[in-house]
């Protein structure tokens, strides 16, 4: 063959890791038993795996990059078979073997697991007396602002498989009615040769599941599950927001041939509130004030989230737009980490319907004003001056 990097579309400064890569890749594409009769494709295989045997090992690269591939043929490199790269088919399946981890020889069942299965992470076992996990089931969960910020119990029904009560989940309706599977001899799987490799698949008489059912139970007929409504209760913790996810373990369908049972998935919404905004474990209000009472400061009483009650100063000269805190009067932290703050964002109202003598007061009070009682209405006007002195 002319270069191995070439064949297996490398460069010269490619690493062992990309080496290995590249030569699985293309020892699937060519693999014989992909490619039965097809001589151009065994050509192939051959190329490559004589290529993946010496750049796979770093002494023989090392002596290859610098003397090329005559000088590899006294440590026992092919070269000269008839179509070229390794003079057997025999040596080609055997770099295959070891590149994939599986270098126990070819042909036969001895492994109990294909060199397939094991590449791309198929590693099924046989499932003797474990049985197969239930399905999780997930549901949403409507709940009011205030049992979000104090936690809230709630009941709802599920209808879910459950374990047959009459057989316990077995299936059978006595001890003596469950067999092991005469297919598969209770593993699950079976075993085809094909060429060098086994591939295993689940056993189509029982299933999977190693066992038979000689004589079903009457109420679930031989499944080990019935469709059951449950009624169970869901304790939601303070603090919760939506979109959060609660996890209720083993309260999914019920398991088969006596495996675990799935777990169900809460999804929680919480209705909006009138008043109380969310904003993390914040709680954010508006209060409104009119102009007199932001100008000459006053006291407020204000609801908190957790239906309770706190009075707050309001400063006198306080401007719309100022948000004021309240520590420890927010949302409780769903994870357990304290309360966050309420937040009282301050909105001065301006007055509407002013009868005579209010507009009458005002007109003196606007008299009375000075540049200094108004900050940045004076500063903004000193910065557009510009704009008319041109």
């Amino acid at each position: 063959m002319s270069d191995y990097y070439e064949a297996l579309e490398l460069s010269k400064g490619a690493s062992q890791e990309e080496i290995k890569k590249a030569y699985r890749k293309s020892a699937l594409k060519y693999h014989p038993d992909r490619n039965q009769g097809d001589k151009e494709a065994e050509k192939k295989f051959k190329e490559i795996s004589e290529a993946y045997e010496v750049l796979g090992d770093e002494k023989k690269r090392q002596i290859y990059d610098q003397y090329g591939a005559d000088a590899l043929k006294g440590a026992g490199m092919g070269g000269g078979g008839e179509h070229g790269g390794f003079s057997s088919m025999e040596e080609a399946l055997r770099t295959f073997m070891n590149a994939f981890g599986g270098g126990g020889g070819s042909g036969g069942s001895g492994g109990g697991e294909s060199i397939f299965d094991s590449f791309f992470g198929f590693d099924q076992q046989g499932s003797d007396d474990s049985g197969r996990e239930g399905a999780s089931k997930k549901m949403n969960l409507s709940i009011s602002f205030e049992e979000a910020m104090s936690g809230v119990e709630k009941e709802v029904v599920l209808n879910n498989y459950a374990a047959c009560s009459k057989c316990d989940g077995s299936g059978a309706a006595t001890a003596n009615g469950v067999k092991k599977c005469t297919r598969c001899k209770g593993s699950g799987q079976i075993h085809q040769s094909r060429g060098f490799f086994t591939m295993s698949s689940v056993c189509p008489q029982c299933h999977g599941k190693g066992k038979t059912i000689t004589d079903p139970c009457s109420d679930c007929h031989g499944n080990g599950r019935v469709k059951k409504k449950q009624q169970i209760k869901i304790k939601v913790p303070p603090g919760v927001d939506t979109g959060m996810r609660l996890r209720m373990s083993g309260y999914g369908d019920a398991g088969e041939a006596g495996g675990p049972a799935g777990d169900l998935y809460v999804f929680i919404s919480v209705e909006p509130h009138s008043v109380f905004q969310r904003e993390g474990d914040d709680i954010s209000v508006e209060l409104p004030l009119s102009f007199s009472e932001a100008a000459l400061g006053c006291k407020k009483e204000l609801p908190t989230a957790h239906q309770g009650s706190c009075r707050i100063s309001i400063p006198e000269g306080t401007q719309s737009g100022k948000v004021l805190r309240v520590k420890g009067e927010g949302s409780y932290n769903v994870h357990g980490r304290g309360k966050g703050d309420m937040l009282v964002k301050i909105i001065v109202e301006t007055p509407v319907g002013l009868n005579d003598k209010q507009k009458e007061l005002l007109e003196q009070f606007a008299e009375l004003e000075k540049e200094q009682n108004s900050p940045r209405k004076r500063s903004f006007f000193d910065k557009i001056k510009v704009f008319f002195s041109k």
